[in-house]
């Protein structure tokens, strides 16, 4: 998933549950990790960008909060998810 640009209609599109869903927490979560990853190669190149690594820890905990609500809701699509988006937990 390392792209140059965050592409969130293929991202939805992927991660969809059904025909109209843009918000669903597996669409939320895969966006925030596409974002998250995108602002961590920036981070590599530009050491001292403060404000941007504020922004990425406030997502990455919203991830997170995410994971842990899918995690209390729906145990299977957290383990399919965590799978997909290849994350550590």
């Amino acid at each position: 998933m390392s792209t140059t640009t965050v592409v969130k209609p293929e991202i939805i599109a992927e991660y969809k549950i059904h025909d109209k869903d843009t918000g669903s927490s597996e669409v939320q979560v895969a966006l925030l990790t596409a974002r998250i990853n995108h602002l961590t190669e920036h981070l590599r190149t530009h050491r001292k960008d403060f404000h941007s690594r504020r922004g990425l820890l406030q997502m990455a905990s919203r991830r997170r909060k995410l994971l842990d609500y899918l995690k209390r809701h729906n145990l299977p699509k957290y383990n399919e998810l965590l799978q997909k988006l290849s994350l550590r937990r």
